[in-house]
C-alpha cells in the first residue's frame, strides 16, 4: 500500500507540474550501488551534441554562465547535475553518429554499452529479439514515467512494441510536445509595402509575371464564411470571402493576359477590397500577416505573383525569390516544401508522425503516398514552380539557405520552425528599418474530416508535436544479470519524466536558471503553467556561444535537449520579439479553437486522432516491410536521400510510372508495395487500439 500510495501521489504531482523531487539513490523504488558506471552510447546526432564535451566546443577549456571551465571528455553540466543526483558514473561510448547510425554502429556488439540512442523502430525491432530491455516490466518501479504515460495516451500507443505483452523497448523523446511545430513564415514588412495604402500602388519599375500555370484552387463562386480571431485578439467573428461579388484573383489574372507587378498587385488590392467588403480597409496586408489573417491558397499564389514580379520597389535589384526552403540543397529541408503543399491544400499525411499515415474518418490507417489528392496538390506546387514562385536554388538543388535570403533580402517565405528561424531578425535583418520575418496565420484550405462530404473550409495544422521517432534504450547485454546497472538505467529515464527531471533535460541545472532570495524559481507563465526563467548569463551566453540558438547552446554546451522531454518554455524565452509576436497569433488563434490540430488521445471523431510515432508490427511483418526498398528510398526524409513528392514539385510527373496522381498513386500502391505496406500497418494499428481499449 505504501508503494502504491507514493506511485499514486507522484502521478498527481506529474499531471499538476506540482515541483515534488523524483527518487534519489538514498530514497527509490530502484535501488543501486552508489558510483555504478553507466557505459553510454548516447548523443543527439553528432559528436558535439553528445553528454561529453568534444574537443571543437570545449576548446582549450570552456568557462559557462555557472562559472565553471570545462575540458574536451569531460561532462556537460546536465549530467554532471545527474551523476549527482542519482549516483551513477556516466562513462562516454558515443560515436557521435545520426541516431539510426549510432544503433547501426553498436546493434552487433550491445554488450559493449548499457543505454544506446536508436530509432523507435530498430530498438522496438531488436527488443522483440531480445536485445532491448523491455521497460514496461518495470514501470511499476517509475512513478513519474508510468504517470507521464497514463497521462498521454497516444504517447502509450506510440512506444508499444508489442500488444500481446505491452512491451516497452525505449524511452519515448519530445522536442516539444502538444503544441504546433512548424508555420509559414514571411516577410511581412514587403506584404505592408505591396497590399497597404491609400489609391492605387505604384512603381518606377517592374517585372512581367511569368505566363500562368496554376489555376484556381478555392471556388470562383458563391460565398465561403470563415472564423478569425479578432484583429485585437480578444475574440472570435465570422467573414466571408464574397466570390459572387470579387471573383477569384486567380481567375482574374490568367484571363488578363500578359501582365506587370504594378497590375498585379492592384489587382489584388481590389479584390481584398471587395472579397471581404472593405473589412481590412487599407491595411489589406492583415489578410495574410494579421491576427485576423484568413488568406488561402489562391490568395497566396497572386500575392507570389506580385512578390516576385516587384523586386525593384522590395529590394532594389531585378530578382527576388518568392518560396524558398532553410536549405535548398538538402532533401532533410527541401521536404518541407511538400509539407507546406499539404497546408495550403488540405491534403493529409505529408506531415504524419510516422512516415504518411494518417487516420481517416473511417477510422483505418491510409498512407499520402497512394493518395490522389497528394499528388493533385503536388502538380500545383510544380505549377506554381514553373511560374518562378519557387526559388531557383530549390529547383536546382543549389546551395541557399534563409540566412542569405535574409541577409541579402533575396527571399520572401518558407514553412519551418518559429524561433530558430525568426531569431535571424536579429542577425541578419534591418529591424529598425522595419525589416520583418515573421510567422503568420495557418492558410485556410478545404479539408474533409468527415463533418460534411463537400469539406470543410477551415485551418488544420498536420504539424502537431509528439513523440519523435528516435530514443534511448537499455541493452540486455550490457546491463547483464547486474541489477545495480539496470536500476541505474531505468531510475534514470523515471527521473527524466518527472517534473524536476523534466526541468533539468530542458534547462540544464539550476545555476542556468534565474532565482529569488529564497533560492525558489523565478517563473512565467507558459501555456498555462509556471516555468522557469533563465538566468540573464545564461542568456547572454546563449547569444554569445550559439547565437541566439536554445536547440544548439543546449545541446552542444549544458547536455540537455538530447532526450526525453524538452519543454518549449526555455526556447520561448530566447524566441525574438518578432518571433513572439507570431507566435502569439498562432497561440490565440489556436486557443480559440480557429487553428484545429491532431490530438493525442483516441479522438471521437478518429480523423482527429494522432498516428502513433511507432506501430507495434512483428519482426515477420518487419522483415516484410524491409524488403519495400523503393518505397522507403523513393520517398526519403534524409539529408542525402531522395524524395519523389519533391521531384514532383520541381519537375512534375517525370517519374517512370507516374504520369499523372491517378498513376502515380496507383504505382506507389502496386508497383511499390504500398497497399502491402499499409495493410501491414492496418493491422499493427487495430492491434494497439485493441491493447488500449483493453488496459
Amino acid at each position: 500500500m505504501k508503494k502504491l500510495t507514493r506511485v499514486l501521489a507522484v502521478m498527481l504531482a506529474v499531471m499538476l507540474m506540482i515541483p515534488v523531487f523524483a527518487a534519489t539513490a538514498e530514497e527509490t523504488l530502484l535501488p543501486f550501488a552508489a558510483g555504478t558506471v553507466l557505459r553510454m552510447a548516447t548523443g543527439y546526432n553528432s559528436a558535439k551534441t553528445g553528454l561529453f564535451f568534444d574537443a571543437d566546443t570545449a576548446g582549450d577549456g570552456i568557462t559557462l554562465a555557472d562559472g565553471k571551465t570545462y575540458h574536451s571528455g569531460d561532462l556537460k553540466p546536465t549530467w554532471v547535475a545527474i551523476q549527482d543526483k542519482l549516483g551513477m558514473v556516466f562513462e562516454d561510448k558515443y560515436q557521435g553518429n545520426s541516431t539510426s547510425n549510432e544503433f547501426k554502429f553498436w546493434k552487433d556488439q550491445l554488450d559493449q554499452v548499457d543505454m544506446v540512442s536508436g530509432t523507435a523502430s530498430a530498438l522496438s525491432e531488436n527488443g522483440e529479439a531480445g536485445k532491448i530491455v523491455n521497460i514496461a516490466e518495470y514501470l511499476d518501479l517509475m512513478p513519474n514515467f508510468a504517470a507521464y504515460l497514463e497521462g498521454n495516451p497516444i504517447v502509450r500507443l506510440s512506444i508499444t512494441g508489442n500488444v500481446e505483452t505491452g512491451a516497452i523497448y525505449f524511452s519515448p523523446y519530445f522536442d516539444g510536445v502538444d503544441d504546433i511545430e512548424r508555420m509559414p513564415l514571411m516577410r511581412t514588412d514587403w506584404v505592408e509595402i505591396l497590399l497597404n495604402g491609400e489609391g492605387e500602388f505604384t512603381a518606377e519599375a517592374c517585372n512581367v509575371l511569368a505566363a500562368p500555370v496554376y489555376t484556381p484552387y478555392m471556388p470562383t463562386e458563391g460565398k465561403v464564411e470563415i472564423d478569425v480571431v479578432t484583429k485585437d485578439g480578444t475574440a472570435v467573428e465570422t467573414i466571408a470571402k464574397n466570390y459572387d461579388a470579387a471573383g477569384n484573383i486567380i481567375a482574374q489574372m490568367n484571363e488578363a493576359g500578359e501582365i506587370d507587378g504594378v497590375t498585379a498587385v492592384n489587382m489584388l488590392r481590389t479584390y481584398i477590397d471587395v472579397a471581404y467588403d472593405g473589412y481590412y480597409g487599407t491595411n489589406r496586408a492583415d489578410l495574410f500577416i494579421g491576427q485576423n489573417a484568413a488568406w488561402d491558397a489562391d490568395e497566396l499564389v497572386a500575392l507570389l505573383r506580385c512578390v516576385v514580379a516587384n523586386p525593384q520597389t522590395l529590394n532594389g535589384t531585378d530578382k527576388v525569390q518568392g518560396l524558398f526552403s532553410r536549405e535548398d540543397d538538402n532533401n532533410q529541408r527541401r521536404i518541407d516544401m511538400f509539407r507546406l503543399a499539404g497546408t495550403l491544400f488540405g491534403v493529409r499525411g505529408l506531415e504524419s508522425r510516422q512516415d504518411y499515415l494518417y487516420v481517416g474518418t473511417d477510422g483505418m490507417l491510409h498512407d499520402g503516398r497512394q493518395e490522389v489528392a497528394t499528388y493533385e496538390a503536388l502538380a500545383r506546387m510544380n505549377a506554381m514552380a514553373q511560374e518562378g514562385l519557387i526559388s531557383e536554388a530549390f529547383l536546382t538543388g543549389a546551395s541557399e539557405k534563409t540566412a542569405t535570403y535574409l541577409e541579402n533580402d533575396m527571399g520572401f517565405m518558407h514553412y519551418d520552425y518559429n524561433q530558430t528561424q525568426t531569431i535571424l531578425n536579429n542577425t541578419k535583418l534591418d529591424t529598425a528599418a522595419g525589416e520583418k520575418y515573421m510567422a503568420v496565420m495557418v492558410p485556410v484550405a478545404r479539408w474533409f474530416d468527415g463533418t460534411n462530404e463537400e469539406g470543410v473550409f477551415m485551418r488544420f495544422t498536420e504539424s502537431w508535436r509528439s513523440v519523435k521517432t528516435d530514443g534511448w534504450g537499455i541493452s540486455v547485454a550490457g546491463v547483464g544479470d547486474d541489477q545495480d546497472k539496470l536500476y541505474a538505467c531505468l531510475a534514470l529515464i523515471d527521473f527524466a519524466y518527472s517534473p524536476e527531471g523534466q526541468i533539468l533535460m530542458s534547462y540544464g541545472p539550476d545555476a542556468f536558471i534565474k532565482t529569488n532570495d529564497d533560492g525558489s524559481y523565478v517563473t512565467f507563465n507558459f501555456n498555462g503553467k509556471e516555468m522557469p526563467v533563465i538566468a540573464d548569463a545564461t542568456f547572454a551566453e546563449l547569444w554569445a556561444k550559439a547565437g541566439g540558438n536554445y536547440t544548439n547552446y543546449a545541446r552542444y554546451y549544458l547536455g540537455s535537449t538530447l532526450s526525453f522531454v524538452k519543454s518549449q518554455a526555455f526556447e520561448y524565452q530566447c524566441t525574438s520579439e518578432v518571433g513572439k509576436e507570431g507566435a502569439g497569433h498562432l497561440s490565440t488563434a489556436i486557443g480559440f479553437g480557429i487553428i484545429k490540430h491532431p490530438l493525442l488521445e483516441v479522438a471521437e471523431n478518429p480523423w482527429y486522432t494522432s498516428v502513433p510515432t511507432v506501430l507495434p508490427t512483428s519482426k515477420a511483418d518487419n522483415d516484410i516491410l524491409s524488403t519495400y526498398t523503393e518505397l522507403s528510398e523513393s520517398f526519403s526524409g534524409g539529408k542525402g536521400g531522395v524524395n519523389y513528392f519533391v521531384d514532383i514539385i520541381v519537375n512534375g510527373f517525370a517519374v517512370p510510372g507516374m504520369g499523372d496522381p491517378e498513376e502515380a498513386a496507383s504505382y506507389v500502391a502496386n508497383d511499390m508495395y504500398g497497399a502491402q505496406y499499409l495493410q501491414i500497418k492496418q493491422y499493427a494499428y487495430e492491434d494497439i487500439l485493441s491493447f488500449y481499449e483493453g488496459n
